[in-house]
């Protein structure tokens, strides 16, 4: 149910407060490393729940794999993408998108986008542009809501379905992959991914695009991180991304890279 990174830990956690507890009842242990040692579990928790490549509750996607099995315009195909990176962007819809689709269009590059379900209902067309000019579609909750993360699995689980339904009815396509907002796991959201047999992804390059300022720092804090299989996380709204995008996909390219979808 769960990655096997937090059973490790839960399984490792509770043989240490048993032997602890046995050592405080025969060998005179203090009491307090039985509050310590619960002080730091629960900090892992945390941090496992902060940091989605931990892959500490859910095993994510966060990076291309190094060999994939893919369709394409002459059928099937493998790769290695040894030298190929993903792009992908959240939040949208949005009035902003299309500028966004635009460049990529013009630089002939795929990228991977993870929708807010609410935010469908008016850019209909903007969600079958995506589909029909080769970009792979993703869930991003339906709500997106600051308290997503303290529902139940059920109700997650219905926020997962429901933005799949409201991409589905517009590509005619099934939505495979998951982003948890914000990129928060946590035991529910695992149960509700498990149960909706989707995928979820993570990134390797957080480009703190949301909070950037400066157009140069932010091309550049992507540029100098940039590996093989890397997952780019970019946002659709953001102005400041919009401006660099052109000039990241020529430098990436003149580091030798090509882009797939996720």
């Amino acid at each position: 149910m769960f990655s096997s990174k937090f059973n490790i830990v839960t399984v490792f956690v509770i043989v240490l407060l048993l032997h602890v507890a046995a050592s405080i009842c025969f060998n005179g242990y203090s009491f307090w490393w039985l509050p310590g040692i619960l002080a730091i579990y629960l900090i892992l928790l945390i941090l496992g729940s902060i940091f989605i490549r931990w892959n500490f509750y859910v095993k994510s996607v966060n990076k291309l794999p190094r060999l994939r099995l893919h369709f394409n315009q002459k059928g099937f195909a493998m790769s290695q993408p040894d030298n190929v990176v993903a792009l992908s962007f959240d939040d949208g819809p949005t009035e902003h998108t299309a500028v966004i689709l635009d460049i990529l269009k013009k630089e002939k590059v795929p990228a991977t986008f993870f929708l807010i379900g609410r935010q469908i209902e008016g850019q209909e067309a903007i969600v079958r542009r995506m589909s029909e000019e080769g970009h792979e579609i993703g869930g991003h909750s339906f709500f997106h809501s600051q308290h997503f993360d303290w529902k139940s699995s059920g109700v997650m689980l219905s926020e997962i379905l429901s933005a799949n339904e409201a991409i589905e009815a517009i590509s005619q396509k099934p939505v495979r992959l998951f982003r948890p907002p914000y990129g928060v796991t946590n035991p529910n959201l695992a149960k509700a991914i498990r149960l909706s047999g989707m995928k979820s992804v993570g990134w390797s390059i957080r480009s703190l695009d949301t909070i950037a300022k400066s157009e140069k720092k932010l091309l550049n804090r992507i540029l100098k991180d940039v590996k093989p299989g890397a997952i780019i996380l970019l946002h659709d709204h953001c102005t400041v991304t919009q401006k660099i995008l052109s000039e990241l996909i020529t430098g990436i390219r003149e580091k030798g890279y090509a882009f797939e979808t996720i």
